[in-house]
């Protein structure tokens, strides 16, 4: 059964880091598209970045240039690199599995990120 589990997430203050990771099991990781979403509390889910199967990249404009998507097909596991927090960036923080060519959608639990001012 395919698995998807976050970590890295917790409480920091403005300016400050945080390394996210997204561990995959279950599935053939390099045949996914992998992606970053976040829930401010009250607000819809937003994507925040995504990783293609062959490593491209993008970022909202938000976080760009703060955040770095990347993933790791030896380890099964895409991270999130959070540099220069902000308090708008708290949340929870997601990861998404999405196979397009035979529609397969998988969430992780999601890792609570708050970031005091």
């Amino acid at each position: 059964q395919a698995q998807l589990v976050e970590s890295g997430g917790g409480l920091v203050q403005a300016g400050e880091s945080l390394r996210l990771s997204c561990a995959v099991s279950g599935l053939t990781f390099g045949n996914y598209n992998m992606y970053w979403y976040r829930q401010a509390p009250g607000k819809q889910r937003e994507l925040v970045a995504t990783i293609s199967r062959s490593g491209r990249t993008n970022h909202v404009d938000s976080v760009k240039g703060r955040f770095t998507i990347s993933r790791d097909n030896a380890k099964n596991t895409v991270y999130l690199q959070m540099n220069s927090l902000k308090p708008e960036d708290t949340g929870v923080y997601y990861c998404n599995a999405v196979r397009w060519t035979e529609c397969i959608t998988l969430w992780g639990q999601g890792t609570q990120v708050a970031v005091s001012s």
